[in-house]
């Protein structure tokens, strides 16, 4: 099987392809693309028996890519919004995977490409459906988390999305450093509390950090690939991680 996988986040594509392995025994062979413009290069010169697509890319939404290129390849798309979002991909026979996912997800997702597209007749995805599902995304910008509700022994309070500067991981909880620089703990995971957050303002610069684009004063070259950055209300300046910095770049440049 010839698959091309479509996912722009280094840590999500390698755990994809691990569960990959696990269900095709390693039968398989795989280009992977990491925005709109490597995906279109890839399905404008091969052909393709499956294709795994992330929604949300560095360089804009992936329907963008099915929109431009005529293709009659079945395609599972991931994605971590809700399933009401994706009605549409559901009763157009598109199979989805909801982030985060694991094993069981994939397999579901990979027998239902088999049931509905391993046939004789050449299904075709409706390219109608991108639009109505690009066009519903857009529309959805104003569900992003716009306060959280924090708790302390002082009681109840709310802190606005807008204010936060940067966001730590701590486990389980997180300390949201807001530009006055005064710190909130939350229980939530960081990427729990990512996946609420605008991509367009946000960015997860390594594994344990966020920070917002409003509040970045300065940046720096660092060694191995990095970036040090100076955000406001932050005492310590904050580090891309090397995987990150390229696809950082991309997105300050957005």
């Amino acid at each position: 099987m010839y698959l091309l996988i479509i996912e722009d986040e280094i840590p999500a594509f390698e755990k994809l392809r691990a569960h990959m392995n696990h269900h095709f025994n390693d039968d398989f062979t795989y280009d992977w693309a990491r925005s709109i413009t490597e995906a279109t290069h890839f399905l404008e010169t091969h052909t393709y028996d499956l294709i795994i697509s992330d929604i949300q890319l560095l360089d804009g939404v992936s329907f963008e890519i099915f929109e431009n290129v005529t293709i009659k390849t079945p395609i599972i798309f991931c994605s971590a919004y809700d399933e009401y979002l994706f009605k549409a991909f559901k009763s157009n026979g598109i199979a989805y995977i909801l982030k985060p996912y694991n094993q069981e997800d994939i397999t579901q997702a990979f027998l239902k490409y088999k049931t509905l597209f391993n046939t004789e007749k050449n299904n075709v995805p409706d390219v109608k459906v991108f639009s109505e599902i690009k066009d519903e995304i857009k529309s959805i910008s104003s569900v992003y988390k716009k306060r959280f509700v924090i708790k302390s022994k002082k009681g109840i309070h709310l802190l606005e999305t807008e204010k936060i500067a940067v966001v730590v991981a701590e486990g389980d909880f997180c300390k949201l450093i807001d530009c006055e620089g005064k710190t909130h703990l939350y229980s939530q995971n960081i990427g729990s509390i990512y996946a609420t957050l605008d991509p367009s303002k946000f960015f997860r610069i390594n594994r344990s950090q966020l920070v917002q684009l409003n509040y970045i004063l300065e940046m720096e070259n660092h060694f191995k690939n990095r970036l040090l950055l100076n955000v406001q209300g932050v005492k310590e300046k904050v580090m891309t991680s090397s995987g990150t910095t390229a696809n950082f770049r991309i997105w300050l440049d957005r």
